[in-house]
């Protein structure tokens, strides 16, 4: 784990950041709030890529909670068989699509507590439908930015509460919008799990991490 990097050294590592792309955009594919809730809970342990290929159909004829209800149980799990966990995901989309309908008239409700009482619906997901659809500051840690905030000394933190305490505590504020996208992006295609593109990243020369390649 990095040491946690000071202030000036963040605030130069965002704007290079936002510098090289100004409105980082999520890359889970969604019609509204409800399917971005859909296809959050279906991308745990599946990649994006993958959510997408599947919830492109599915989303065609179940965009709204009522739909994925009259849709069924088996029929969502035609249209996502592909994506890992499967059936329990199913479950947990029909039950979270029930409770709107009879909670909520069939609206996704936009704070953290009410998302996360949702079947299948954990802290990372609520923080990602908050940010991306109601452009709340909110941190959805995910392996990316566990990696990138720990080897960059960003964010370090021996868990994710952790690491999103330290993004809330120590990026500056006019940069806590976008942050989670910024470290998700650089972790997927340049600070690479095994191998990390170094030699052209773009903040290597304030990064911390000592095992970099050539």
């Amino acid at each position: 784990m990095a040491k946690q990097l000071d202030y000036h050294t963040i605030r130069e590592i965002f704007t290079r950041f936002q510098d090289a792309d100004p409105e980082p955009k999520g890359e889970l594919e969604h019609v509204n709030v409800y399917t971005l809730v859909v296809a959050v809970a279906l991308s745990a342990q599946a990649t994006d890529v993958g959510v997408n290929k599947a919830t492109r159909a599915l989303f065609k004829v179940a965009d709204t909670p009522q739909k994925m209800l009259d849709l069924g149980e088996e029929g969502l799990i035609e249209h996502i068989k592909t994506i890992g966990l499967f059936r329990q995901k199913a479950k947990n989309v029909i039950k979270l699509s029930r409770i709107l309908v009879e909670d909520y008239g069939g609206e996704v409700p936009n704070s953290r507590a009410a998302l996360q009482s949702l079947p299948g619906v954990g802290r990372k997901t609520a923080n990602v439908v908050l940010n991306m659809w109601w452009r709340q500051p909110a941190q959805a840690v995910d392996t990316h930015i566990f990696r990138v905030g720990n080897r960059t000394g960003i964010c370090p933190g021996k868990d994710v509460d952790a690491v999103e305490r330290a993004i809330e505590d120590n990026i500056p504020a006019d940069f806590q919008l976008h942050a989670h996208h910024w470290l998700i992006l650089h972790g997927r295609y340049h600070c690479k799990a095994r191998k990390p593109q170094c030699p052209t990243c773009i903040i290597r020369d304030l990064c911390q991490f000592e095992d970099k390649t050539q």
